[in-house]
């Protein structure tokens, strides 16, 4: 199967998920233990999306994280570079508007969306700075960005048990319930490489984000960035 390399090409990066869709939300649950979904709820709290509003959801792949926003009233846009993803959510959820977009040159006009989130895909851009910057562009003036990436465990002994299970045990459970154990090797590499919780703040500040806070997730594990558009 095609792997994305850790230069995150888009197109090996879309081929990557294209292979995983069938299976990616199954596969997640069982290597993250289930904490996938305490994630996901502690985004969608940290977001506030409220009725009316209408929220980008970025790398929002089959539209997981899409569905409770919709459910609630809000008019969310599933948005994702991986079309094999969003074949996936639109079998299963026909009412939302998938869109396939390159968080690199999203197809939507300035200041369009009143917040925006993107939950474990800022890792998967090769230019996280200009993703920050283009997520910018299409919020509105004290619009919100909520962005949910795995990060680094705060508590050292952890986070060398944590390691040792992403580079050792992840790709062997991965093959267990997956075809494709391949991108699970990429996702612990890219897990590694990818910045402390503070050094993604200073990015997030740097694109022109202001009130940049962050909050950790299961010990550091996944961090929650939040900020506003000025």
């Amino acid at each position: 199967m095609p792997r994305a390399a850790l230069d995150k090409d888009p197109r090996d990066v879309a081929a990557m998920f294209d292979a995983v869709a069938h299976r990616y939300d199954v596969t997640n649950d069982v290597i993250s233990l289930g904490q996938d979904r305490t994630w996901r709820r502690a985004t969608l709290a940290a977001l506030d999306a409220r009725r009316g509003e209408t929220v980008l959801d970025l790398a929002a792949g089959t539209g997981t994280s899409s569905e409770p926003l919709a459910d609630a009233g809000v008019h969310v846009v599933p948005c994702d570079l991986s079309t094999g993803m969003l074949r996936v959510g639109r079998r299963r959820r026909p009412d939302l508007p998938f869109v396939a977009g390159d968080a690199l040159h999203l197809p939507f006009a300035d200041e369009s969306f009143d917040a925006v989130t993107m939950s474990f895909g800022l890792r998967n851009v090769n230019d996280v700075d200009a993703a920050l910057r283009e997520l910018l562009r299409v919020t509105k003036p004290g619009g919100r960005l909520v962005v949910c990436e795995f990060s680094r465990p705060t508590f050292a002994p952890f986070r060398t048990v944590y390691t040792n299970y992403l580079m050792r045990a992840l790709p062997p459970v991965a093959r267990a319930v997956s075809k494709e154990p391949d991108a699970y090797v990429y996702l612990a590499e890219s897990i590694r490489e990818w910045p402390g919780q503070r050094e993604l703040g200073l990015m997030v500040r740097d694109a022109g984000w202001d009130k940049v806070a962050f909050r950790n997730l299961s010990g550091g594990i996944v961090a929650l960035h939040r900020a506003h558009r000025p």
